[in-house]
């Protein structure tokens, strides 16, 4: 063991090198890095270093701009049993993590009849409690959920206190602690209706999904993560009109540059954009409201020559 006040720049070389050898992502050893920049300098104010070793931090890759469109969602919902799809709604709608903040729901913590959801301080990443409404949607399935645990309270004779908890096996009446193996099947399931693939030409694509997802290349909706429900709700808050603050309490971003780079733009959020700024310039609106976006130059201009064409009479319009 080192003592904190021999740790020098050559020391945070050689650890960096260590633990990319060990196949450690840049931005997994810049946050350890940054834990121990922050030990260093408690040291420091403390009076047990003379001066601060410099500390250099990796470049980082890029942030992950994946989504959920709401077609993928709801094929990869329907793919997972009752309860998780009550999760996954839940992270759908507001942003909340899945293993420290959906999970670990207890059931006291559902109000039905004032709709809400609570999580309590201290209980967070950021350690501040959150309320959020629910939709009737969500108040549907909730009580659905209730039941289904008020269902097995009477079945094994003990209480349920968490809102997920194992309705079957040996965990039973036990907290749910992860669903990624579902997660996964959910997804590769989706990825094969949304190709609209069926018969033996399904089995066939699921085994090259498999493959391929066994290479680490993760096609199709095998790519996305139940963290990317974060990003999903900010995008879909805010563009909603929900107001920026409010959409930060709802999914728990505390500052405004972490939560900018959850609310990323998709394409359909460009194409949206288009539609709504047609007719702005002059000239554009008849010609570009009602066409798909889609439809290439060389269509519009095309339909614009048919439609001149059809206005005189006697006129062949089109290729002779």
């Amino acid at each position: 063991m080192r003592r904190i006040a021999s740790i020098g720049p050559d020391d945070v070389t050689w650890y960096t090198a260590a633990r990319q050898a060990e196949g450690k992502a840049n931005g997994t050893i810049n946050r350890e890095l940054g834990l121990l920049a922050r030990l260093l300098r408690v040291a420091y104010e403390n009076r047990k270093l003379v001066r601060l070793p410099i500390i250099r931090k990796l470049k980082e890759a890029k942030p992950r701009e994946d989504f959920f469109e709401r077609g993928q969602f709801e094929a990869v919902k329907r793919h997972l049993r009752a309860d998780l799809q009550v999760a996954v709604s839940s992270e759908y709608a507001f942003g909340w993590r899945t293993q420290s903040e959906v999970l670990t729901l207890r059931r006291d913590q559902v109000d039905l009849k004032a709709c809400t959801i609570r999580l309590n301080p201290g209980t967070t990443k950021n350690d501040e409690g959150r309320v959020v409404y629910l939709t009737p949607e969500l108040v549907e399935m909730l009580q659905a959920q209730i039941d289904r645990n008020e269902l097995l309270e009477m079945t094994i004779g003990r209480p349920v206190p968490y809102l997920f908890s194992n309705l079957e096996g040996r965990h039973r009446g036990q907290r749910i602690n992860d669903f990624r193996r579902a997660w996964r099947m959910a997804c590769l399931e989706a990825s094969l209706d949304l190709e609209g693939v069926t018969g033996g030409a399904r089995e066939k694509r699921r085994a090259e999904l498999n493959q391929a997802d066994a290479k680490g290349e993760k096609p199709g909706l095998l790519k996305m993560l139940r963290h990317d429900f974060r990003r999903t709700a900010a995008r879909n808050t805010v563009n909603r009109g929900v107001p920026e603050r409010v959409a930060m309490k709802i999914t728990g971003h505390k500052t405004r540059s972490v939560f900018d780079r959850y609310h990323n733009v998709s394409p359909a959020d460009l194409q949206e954009a288009a539609r709504k700024i047609t007719g702005t310039f002059s000239g554009t609106l008849s010609e570009i409201a009602e066409t798909p976006l889609s439809k290439t130059s060389n269509e519009i201009g095309r339909n614009k020559h048919e439609r001149g064409c059809s206005a005189k009479e006697g006129v062949h319009c089109g290729t002779p």
